[in-house]
């Protein structure tokens, strides 16, 4: 069984090593990119994985449902909502302002983890869409949280 620290190391690797290549490649417009992306998966992480999971407590759906194997090797954590799917999401939709032919490329990926994530039995498909959510979200408040700050302090 995973801790909930293992699963946001495993669910960070594709972005990381994605954030890396578009650093490399990209210019400006990559560094830009990828750092959103980064921002946002960090945020997503921290939503998902720190907060709604200690908070939801749900279980795992049963293992009988499962015809193969890969429903045994399931992280012990909750299963609401899905971090995988958070961090996926979150990156892809921070990125793709930045640079929309790098998050046409992320959304390939991003969309066969969240569906692989029902597919293995480690969540429900209503985990997937609250990762989802909090993917969008995070990837919406890192675009916007300098901008949102700056009129809150000129207003007051």
């Amino acid at each position: 069984m995973l801790s909930a620290v293992e699963e946001t190391a495993q669910s960070s690797k594709l972005w990381c090593g994605a954030a890396a290549a578009m650093t490399c490649l990209g210019g400006w417009r990559g560094r830009k990119a990828a750092a959103g992306g980064l921002t946002a998966l960090a945020v997503a992480q921290l939503v998902s994985n720190g907060l709604c999971k200690q908070l939801a407590g749900r279980p795992r759906p049963p293992k009988e449902w499962f015809p193969h194997d890969e429903a045994d090797d399931r992280p012990g954590s909750s299963s609401f909502p899905s971090g995988h799917t958070a961090a996926a999401v979150a990156f892809t939709a921070a990125v793709t302002p930045a640079w929309p032919t790098a998050g046409a490329a992320c959304a390939v990926p991003a969309v066969m983890v969240s569906l692989e994530r029902v597919q293995s039995g480690a969540h429900y498909p209503s985990d997937v869409a609250a990762g989802a959510a909090i993917g969008l979200a995070s990837a919406w408040l890192t675009r916007h949280a300098l901008h949102l700050t700056l009129r809150h302090w000129l207003s007051t």
